[in-house]
């Protein structure tokens, strides 16, 4: 058969299934405008969805641009004279409960946003500084939950840090080991080894520690880590240095 003929059978083809086409939707035009229209409102939707997800996200990074504005109001130094309208807290907690308002309306608001996620983030820390530690972990558990690995991450690094202040010793030890065995951008294996180590010294729990030292001294011999490791390991070489 040659390429013509191929080609007039498949346009033949095409004709005959198109004619089918035509047919059926004569047959069943009621079917196929309901069909049209729950496809246009299905599009119009998705296309509303989009708009206001857009004036959320853009709502969502003007509150948590005002709750970074205030966690970052400075401090008062008695020794220093503060410029006239400059604001300042007295101390970290009153300053991180002014925050947490902020932080946390806006992970309430727009909890479905990468900012309202990153402010309950926040809210979680500032909740920690401000002494609500039920708080604290209540939160950053629905971070550490995210599908976001690398915020997720940061947040088992700071509930590992509400845990080792608490005395939860095993549950801060857990998530080092789980920040290890999948380390984010946000919080490399190295650090995470680095804190369990110090646990575990803090402890009374050197072996453990002098075992993980070891193991992240082989492990990252160049880096940063490995070599803060090593230090660990021999203190009295690094002080030679």
């Amino acid at each position: 058969m040659d390429q013509q003929t191929k080609a007039a059978l498949k346009r033949d083809q095409f004709i005959d299934t198109t004619q089918q086409g035509l047919d059926w939707a004569s047959e069943h035009r009621h079917g196929v405008i309901v069909g049209s229209i729950a496809a246009l409102v299905v599009l119009v939707i998705a296309i509303v969805s989009g708009v206001i997800y857009s004036n959320r996200s853009s709502a969502a990074t003007d509150l948590f641009g005002q709750a970074m504005h205030e966690y970052q109001t400075p401090l008062a130094d008695p020794s220093q004279p503060v410029p006239p309208g400059t604001k300042t807290y007295a101390t970290e907690a009153d300053r991180a409960k002014a925050a947490n308002q902020l932080f946390m309306e806006a992970a309430n608001k727009y909890g479905m946003t990468s900012e309202g996620k990153l402010a309950r983030y926040f809210g979680g820390l500032t909740y920690m500084e401000a002494g609500d530690n039920s708080q604290a972990e209540s939160n950053l558990k629905q971070v550490a939950d995210g599908w976001n690995h690398n915020l997720a991450a940061l947040a088992k690094f700071a509930l590992a840090d509400l845990y080792r202040r608490t005395g939860s010793t095993q549950q801060a030890i857990d998530l080092y080991k789980d920040l290890t065995a999948k380390p984010a951008s946000t919080v490399p294996a190295g650090l995470a080894q680095l804190q369990l180590a110090e646990l575990y010294t803090a402890e009374g729990k050197t072996d453990e520690a002098k075992r993980v030292y070891a193991e992240l001294k082989d492990k990252d011999a160049k880096g940063a880590a490995g070599m803060i490791a090593a230090q660990k390991l021999n203190p009295a070489a690094a002080a030679v240095r």
